[in-house]
């Protein structure tokens, strides 16, 4: 196979990923909002009663005790709560990379001159001139991936 050919096989495998990833953050915004909403105060003290009801009554002397169903229900929500923590951490390193190829792109646009034709005119006087380069440059890595830490 040729060089060119592995490049663009490569580059349109990126594509794919990519937007495999958004279709997976997009879904899993979903199931995170649907899963909270889910978990009325109801529904939790019930979940509750039938995990008590069940761990009384497989209560089998010497292999499964009530010290031993708290540790494992501890356990679980720990495994969650590290996948959750992981999975917001990839997205913010992924926001952080998406900012700084934007801010990138914005530095070599305003690096090229212009032609004549497609520069803007000149502000009238009742405008003010953007403050700083923010409009330019969009949010620095550390904000992006606040802002996506905070979905």
């Amino acid at each position: 196979m040729k060089f060119g050919a592995l490049q663009r096989r490569v580059k349109r495998c990126e594509q794919v990923m990519a937007v495999r990833i958004g279709e997976t953050q997009d879904n899993w915004g979903v199931l995170s909002q649907v899963w909270r909403q889910g978990w009325s105060p109801l529904r939790i003290v019930l979940v509750g009663l039938a995990g008590g009801f069940i761990a009384g009554k497989l209560e089998v002397p010497g292999k499964v005790n009530g010290a031993r169903w708290l540790q494992m229900v501890g356990s679980v929500s720990s495994l969650f709560a590290s996948a959750q923590a992981a999975f917001a951490t990839v997205v913010a390193a992924q926001a952080a990379e998406t900012a700084d190829d934007a801010a990138d792109q914005a530095d070599e646009a305003t690096e090229q001159p212009a032609p004549a034709a497609a520069r803007p005119a000149a502000r009238p006087a009742a405008q003010p001139a953007p403050s700083g380069d923010t409009e330019l440059r969009g949010p620095r890595p550390a904000e992006a991936a606040t802002e996506m830490s905070e979905r």
